[in-house]
Order: C-alpha cells, then structure tokens, then sequence
C-alpha cells in the first residue's frame, strides 16, 4: 500500500527544526534572559518582572533548592499554583537546578492530590495557600517532605502585597486555614537563596523537564515524561510557525489559561518568552468583567485560548469594547475551535482565530494552520515541522486519503511514555513509532487534517458513528443557544443513541424548537433523540467541556 502519512508544512516556515541548537530548556531561558534584559517578561495585577529580575530569582530559588534542602538533579518538585507571577520563578529556578517540575492543577481534590504527589514521588511542592488546606489531609501519605508556601499578592510589591493578601483571606474567604508543620514561606526562601552559590547543573536532551499529568479521563492520572528534547523541539516547531508574524521589539500575550497546562506553558510561557514577549497573565479568567478591564489596559498583539473561553467573551457586551487595533495572533487549541465562535470572533476583533492541535504527550503542537490564514478553515492544520501525521485504523493500519481513522503522530516533541507505566506506554505506540492519540480524523489530499472527535466519545447509532463535535457544532448555531455538549445514553432499539444538553442564550428556547433545528441541520440517525437543559456544563481546568460527567 502506498504511504499517505503526511510530512508537510507551511512554505513559509522551515520542514525541519534542529533541536540540538539549545542543550535544554535552561538554555533557551538564559539566552532570552540576556538578550531581553529589562524588558518586561511576565505581568500580574499590576506588576511587571523584567527578564532581568526573574533571572537573578531564579538564580537565588535553583541556590535554595540545591544548598538549602539539599536536592539533586532529577528530583521531582510539584508546582500547584494559578498564574501569578511566584509560577515561573519556580519553574525555570527549579529548571535551573536540573529538577523536574510536577504541574498540579489548584483544584485538585484530597484523593488526586494524593495521587500525583506519590506517583510521581516528588519531595517538594511549591504551592499557593488557598489549596494548602488540600495538601494538609494527604502531605503524610507522599513523599513530600520540603512545603514552600506563597499567597497571591506576594509578589505585587509593598502595600499591593498586604491588601491583595487581606481581602482574600479576611473578606473573601478563600484561604480555608490550614497546618503545615515546618512549611516555609516561598518568598522568603527565594530571598534567602545565595545566588553566589548556584551551581549550574549540565543537562542533556535525554534529561526530564515534566511530569504532566493527563487528566485521567479514561482512569487514573498519567504522568506524560517530557524530556528537555521534547520541549525544545516544540518551541523551535511552533515558535518557527509564528516567528514570521511576531515582532521581536516586544509582543503582548494575554495568558488566561494556567501556566501549569501543557497548551499555555509551552505556547505562551515559553514560545514568546523566548522571543521577548510580554506574558500578562489572568489569575482568574472566570471573573469574565474583571478579565475584560484588564484587556482593556493593553495594547495586546496576541492571545491564546480555548473554544469556550473565546465564547464567552464574545457573549460578554464589554468585549466588544476592547481595542483589538494591535491585535495579529489568536491562537485556538485544547478543544475544537466551533465555526459560530470563530465567525463571530473575525467579526468583532477583525483577526482570525487559528486553530492549532496537539496533547499533553506530544508537547503539545503537532499541527497547526498557516498564520496567514484569513478565515476559519474547519481543518486542525497541517503537521508542523519535523512531524508526521498518520491517520490509521484499529489495526494501526493507514486508511485512504478522506477517510476517518486515528491520527497518529511522530516527531521530536513526542513524550517517551508514561511515568513508571510501561503497560500504558505500549498501549499507545504503535510498532513503526508513532503515537496513537485517541483522536479521530481526517487528511485531504492537501495534507491538511480535520479533527472529528474524541474515539472514545463517538456514539454508535444503529451502526453509524455519530461525532459529537458535529452535533455540537449544528446545536451552537441556534441562536438561542450559548453552550452545548452531547453524549451517547443506552437505548433498546438502537445501541446508543444522542442525547443532547444545552445552556440557553435565551430563556425562550424551547426542546420542539431545538429538535426541529437539528432535524433540518443533521442526518436522522445525527438528531439527538434525548435533551436537557443546563444552566451551566462541566468544565476542566482550561474550560473544556468534560462529556465524562455528564456520562455520571
């Protein structure tokens, strides 16, 4: 059979990145420390750390981590704050010491807590006092024995710091007292680092940098090992896709997804960090009226998202009040991008939203559309540079052009495996190399791939495969309609069949009315046959809708 894996890429960019013109992450951070110098590099509430400050910081946290508590390169430190500025003090000042940094979402129960602190076997957590109260019901089941403390506002400089600190422990009561014996102070230790006696520590490609937990949608939370070849590769992979468009004299990102998510470490805390970026970072980017003022303050060139979050922005009247004037980059991944939200996103800020593609495993870029896209394409891109897409079928064997399968991929940026799970690892390589992703979709004759859904998401109706996204999709085109998500339920007669919820734009939609839209959109064995209206959808950290509980 004739390969039709595609190895393609944008004619504007490189086919190909080198991952050995940078040893390790450390490299790439030091040399845009030096090249930016006082430029700012990460901004928050007020508050900007110049490159310049965050590399002395970071000198002074990798001393405190090697000299103070006595750790060694490869030790696993877990980092489980939002994004303030105390996150990539951490990050590259653990990197720094040759350590691997454990990302552990805030909202995090006791129990999952609990599991990624022993599976990954880290001895020290860097972590934001409102989750402490968490960390105090299981610290004595893990391994952790070094507790690095930080609130919100310390780093906001003095009286911001004490204010920002009062109002949420006194008046908003969002910090649960907690008791951590021999816990220290974040700042304090950063502070107390001797920068004098930082020993930079040799690192290698084959040297782990993350621990990132998938979000154990399908079983128990899996730590992706991605090594500093892997995170190398993908900076110079996407950053080459971007660099034509960024302007080295100093672009503004705005960072609302968590730093500790693959999609914006890598795309905003990284990529543009290394090209002398500006990251203002949104600690709460659910407060939808406080996230619009601090859009309002910037002349922001670029901003990275995912599909929910870009709606309801839109739905919000302020946004469109906002000077997009500056604005050339938006960037969509971590779920499919609608054609509704897109649409009305060209409307309103006048600059397409491009959709990117990839997982925690793979860095996460593994395809992207062209940027100089004008208009939303449907499709998830094409492979970046130095990747391969395979679309196959259960057997891991490749299917025809236009044809769904699994897309598989292979590049540089794909993880080694699952953290101490080698069973798991197998499961989703295949035996020529390539990573099985779990994703269905498409490649046409361009080369250019479109995401269906999620494999194990798809409904069987009778024998026909129905995608959600498509269903999804058709559904926010209501008018009335502000969010949707389907799911399959048992049915008598014919296996499975769609059931559809819905958050409601307007009070006024009815089912018949939602059913009869649907009927004129979608293939009788698409339309859902069951309904529910929500008043909200389960989401995950970054806004995802999770379909895994509304299954219950």
């Amino acid at each position: 059979m004739e390969k039709i894996w595609v190895k393609n890429y944008d004619p504007g960019v490189p086919a190909e990145i080198n991952p050995d013109d940078y040893a390790s992450i450390v490299e790439i951070f030091e040399t845009a420390c030096k090249k930016f110098g006082n430029r700012p590099a990460f901004h928050n509430m007020g508050k900007n750390i110049s490159f310049s400050e965050l590399d002395n910081l970071t000198k002074k946290f990798a001393s405190y981590l090697q000299n103070d508590l006595k750790l060694e390169k490869g030790d696993r430190v877990a980092l489980m704050m939002p994004n303030i500025l105390q996150y990539p003090v951490a990050l590259f000042g653990l990197l720094r010491a040759g350590m691997v940094a454990v990302n552990v979402n805030p909202l995090y129960t006791a129990r999952e807590l609990e599991h990624q602190l022993k599976d990954s076997g880290s001895k020290a957590i860097v972590i934001f006092a409102n989750s402490a109260a968490t960390l105090q019901k299981v610290v004595g089941k893990t391994p952790v024995k070094h507790i690095l403390v930080t609130q919100i506002g310390d780093m906001l400089g003095f009286p911001k710091s004490l204010l920002v600190n009062f109002v949420l422990k006194k008046v908003k009561k969002m910090v649960p007292a907690y008791e951590l014996p021999g816990a220290r102070d974040f700042m304090a230790a950063v502070n107390s680092g001797d920068a004098s006696k930082f020993k930079p520590v040799a690192l290698t490609h084959k040297d782990i940098a993350f621990l990132q937990y998938t979000g154990g949608t399908t079983g128990v939370s899996k730590g992706a090992i991605l090594t500093h070849r892997n995170i190398v590769s993908n900076v110079l992979q996407a950053g080459g896709w971007i660099r034509n468009l960024v302007n080295e004299d100093g672009e503004i990102i705005i960072t609302p997804l968590p730093l500790y998510h693959i999609f914006s470490l890598t795309a905003n805390c990284l990529i543009f960090f290394s090209l002398g970026g500006t990251n203002v970072l949104i600690t709460n980017p659910r407060d939808f009226p406080g996230f619009i003022k601090e859009l309002k303050k910037w002349e922001f060139t670029a901003m990275t998202g995912v599909n929910t979050l870009f709606n309801a922005l839109l739905n919000n009247p302020d946004f469109a009040t906002v000077d997009f004037s500056h604005l050339h980059v938006a960037l969509g991944g971590g779920m499919a991008v609608q054609a509704a939200v897109a649409k009305k996103w060209k409307e309103v800020t006048k600059t397409p939203l491009i959709e990117a593609y990839g997982l925690t495993e793979t860095s996460p870029a593994a395809c992207m559309n062209p940027m100089t896209l004008k208009e939303y394409s449907g499709f998830i891109g094409l492979p970046i540079s130095s990747t391969i897409v395979s679309i196959r079928d259960d057997d891991a064997k490749e299917v025809p052009l236009d044809t769904v399968g699994e897309i598989c991929i292979q590049g540089p940026q794909v993880t080694q495996g699952y953290w101490n799970r080698p069973e798991e690892t197998a499961k989703v390589m295949t035996e020529d190399g390539f990573f099985r992703t779990g994703d269905m979709g498409f490649m046409n004759d361009g080369g250019y791939v479109k995401l269906v859904d999620r494999k194990k998401d798809m409904v069987n109706v009778s024998g026909f495969n129905v995608y959600p996204n498509e269903v999804e999709e058709v559904a926010v085109m209501h008018p009335k309609v502000l969010e949707a998500a389907v799911i399959g339920v048992p049915d008598d007669k014919s296996g499975e069949a769609v059931k559809l919820f819905v958050v409601k734009k307007d009070p006024s939609l009815t089912v018949d009315e939602l059913k009869a839209f649907c009927k004129e959109n979608l293939t009788g064995y698409k339309v859902p046959r069951h309904y529910e209206f929500r008043e909200d959808l389960p989401k995950s950290n970054v806004g995802k809708i999770l379909r895994k509980d509304l299954r219950g």
